[in-house]
């Protein structure tokens, strides 16, 4: 058997043998670095420092969407603009956004190019009446819309606790991810175009349409959803009306999502470790933090960027990896990190190994 086959979980290898022959570019293969990491990206002007980040997606024009949280891990009581466009080599463009946020989590750019935001939930925001919503900007920073309602936890149709993420379908429909931490709800929301909500999916558990802590959302190319299931330690991937398609192991714990055009799929683990955390609770042990990457369509793992500790600047030990990931049009990959407070710009160095697609 080939040596992918040897080294990757069992889920992997059941996938492989239900697809059929292994792709010839995989053969012999484990899954490689092509890239390298540039860690001092982003300058901030005004002498501003990074916050925790883990909301991040690219633009149409090549440019990056960031919001970060405000120079610690939190935006309220700030005046600063959490919302951020940056070119890529790390220059800000344009900023907004400040006293709308309190914690901003998740991003989606959607085809217009409007910014979605996802506002979780941090001590102190229901008194600023921010916080259990998800807002959507105009690229000039206009606001829209307003899923929930800010500064209230509860349930739909009027309410969302402590929402992780949001992407938007084609047709308009708006998904979001709600409930952060262990002790929130876990479903799925869907909105259509104009807010209104449509109906809720899932509910706290370990099987099919069950989640805890769905921590990100994505969309491949033919509309299925993919959720980040992070106390689950899988993807869990669904289509459109809410039914069980896959869960997949081989990405490790997922804390970020990013799918291309080309759907190939950017897992970020900022969690996997040996033993339990605090913070985190079980911690999938024996997988290592990092950026894997891979096919959205078959699930197979090509490439894995390490995790790396090194941020001189905080003095504290970090527990997380990226947990945001996005990539630009020129296949460079983007981690954002909370614990280490930065973005993590990773340079393509050659062109990646993509496996070719069996027929049908």
């Amino acid at each position: 058997m080939h040596l992918i086959l040897r080294r990757l979980p069992a889920a992997v290898l059941l996938l492989a043998l239900i697809g059929g022959a292994v792709p010839q570019e995989l053969e012999g293969q484990t899954p490689t670095n092509p890239f390298r990491p540039d860690y001092d990206w982003g300058q901030l002007p005004d002498d501003r420092v990074w916050g925790a980040t883990s909301a991040i997606y690219p633009s149409a024009d090549g440019n990056i969407w960031v919001a970060e949280r405000c120079g610690q891990n939190t935006c309220v009581g700030s005046d600063l603009d959490p919302i951020l466009l940056m070119d890529p080599d790390g220059t800000v463009l344009r900023s907004f956004g400040a006293g709308l946020i309190s914690w901003p989590h998740g991003m989606h750019v959607d085809r217009e190019g409007n910014v979605w935001v996802t506002d979780a939930w941090a001590n102190g925001a229901e008194e600023y009446g921010l916080g259990h919503s998800v807002l959507k900007f105009s690229p000039e920073g206009e606001l829209l819309l307003t899923l929930g309602t800010p500064g209230e936890a509860g349930d739909p149709p009027t309410h969302m606790t402590r929402p992780n993420d949001v992407v938007v379908a084609p047709n308009g429909d708006i998904f979001v991810v709600d409930g952060h931490g262990a002790a929130a709800p876990n479903r799925l929301m869907r909105y259509s175009a104009d807010g209104t909500w449509q109906e809720t999916i899932g509910e706290t558990g370990y099987g099919p349409v069950e989640f805890h802590e769905p921590h990100a959302i994505a969309m491949d190319s033919e509309g299925r959803l993919f959720i980040a299931d992070r106390y689950n330690n899988r993807i869990h991937i669904l289509d459109q009306e809410g039914n069980f398609v896959a869960f997949w192991t081989q990405f490790g714990r997922p804390s970020g999502i990013f799918i291309d055009e080309n759907d190939l799929i950017y897992v970020a683990d900022s969690e996997s470790g040996p033993a339990t955390n605090p913070y985190t609770g079980q911690r999938n042990a024996g997988w290592e933090r990092g950026l894997r990457i891979g096919d959205a369509r078959t699930g197979w793992v090509f490439h894995f960027i390490p995790e790396t500790w090194n941020n001189p600047n905080l003095g504290v030990t970090s527990f997380s990896g990226p947990e945001g990931v996005a990539v630009d049009r020129e296949g460079n990959v983007y981690g954002a990190e909370v614990s280490q407070r930065r973005v993590v710009k990773y340079t393509r160095l050659h062109p990646m190994m993509v496996p070719v697609r069996p027929e049908g």
